[in-house]
């Protein structure tokens, strides 16, 4: 679910969850034997454990798009199953093991992408019988509770500027696979944090599963404050640069089923909002620095 943010840098989290796909050139391991792609498959590469995107179980909200995608194009839809982290691209779409990736940004300079499909950001999840009244990082609750987030993740910015950092406690970037993908959510049904602060379809997913009643809120953009900590992205899909063509045909089936995508974000309580066109991480990133510069003025070497 998202996923070549590294050039941010501060925005590493969403590299784990869909766009750690950026390191990889376009091929696979050398001397391993390639498929060989007969015109008949939808195949997806995807992780076998990474709900709400995609499991083994074909229960993920990647799944059913997929679903619908082959469908529309008349192809079989499979899968090549490999953890969502480094070295995914080499060896799943760069080994040819399969060819479509459900969620990465648009601008993915390791893949040709499709326009985007919907667009999500970061939320507050907290306990619907808590007493909290949380819609922004101005709210006054938020001094009052143990925040769970990410570490060094876009929302780490504003939780920063607000001096809320002595209210955090950080998750690590990367899961624990011997975690459950709901763990940040989980210690809010826990008690063991008030707040979680997580990308929205994981916290929108695994909230809508909970038992016990919890608010998804979602955070206001942050990018004309700090572009660092911006909140909103939006998502696409890719295959490969060289597949011209199956992504124009993958770009036909989007167009053709944009209703039924949006029926399954809703079913799923992913949170998204509109597509923005043209926002993309290479605009972020050179806005950054524009702000840097501009604070740091005259300070600036002229070879920087």
């Amino acid at each position: 679910m998202l996923k070549n943010l590294k050039l941010l840098g501060l925005i590493i989290c969403l590299t784990i969850t869909n766009v750690s796909h950026a390191e990889d050139a376009d091929y696979g391991r050398p001397g391993e034997g390639q498929r060989v792609d007969d015109g008949t498959e939808f195949k997806v590469c995807a992780d076998q454990d990474n709900l709400p995107y995609s499991n083994s179980k074909m229960e993920g909200f990647e799944n059913k798009i997929a679903e619908v995608l082959a469908k529309d194009l008349g192809k079989k839809l499979t899968y090549q199953f490999w953890y969502d982290r480094m070295g995914f691209l080499r060896n799943t779409l760069n080994a040819r093991k399969c060819d479509v990736v459900m969620g990465t940004t648009p601008d993915n300079d390791a893949l040709r992408t499709s326009k985007p499909y919907y667009r999500s950001g970061h939320v507050f999840i907290y306990k619907k019988d808590s007493g909290l009244n949380i819609t922004n990082w101005d709210s006054p609750d938020l001094k009052k509770t143990v925040i769970g987030i990410v570490g060094q993740s876009p929302a780490t910015i504003p939780l920063n500027d607000h001096g809320l950092l002595g209210n955090a406690r950080p998750y690590r970037m990367q899961r624990d696979l011997n975690l459950p993908p709901s763990y940040l959510v989980d210690d809010v049904v826990k008690g063991d944090i008030d707040v979680a602060v997580v990308w929205g379809p994981i916290g929108g997913y695994f909230a809508k599963q909970s038992k016990v009643p919890l608010e998804v809120v979602m955070i206001p953009e942050y990018e004309n404050e700090n572009v660092k900590g911006k909140e909103f992205w939006n998502i696409s899909i890719g295959v490969r640069k060289a597949d011209k063509e199956r992504i124009a045909l993958i770009q036909g089936a989007l167009d053709r089923n944009k209703d039924k995508i949006e029926q399954i974000l809703n079913e799923y309580g992913i949170p998204h909002v509109p597509v923005v066109e043209g926002d993309s991480l290479m605009k972020t990133y050179r806005k950054g620095k524009t702000q840097t510069q501009e604070k740091r003025g005259d300070a600036i070497p002229k070879t920087e």
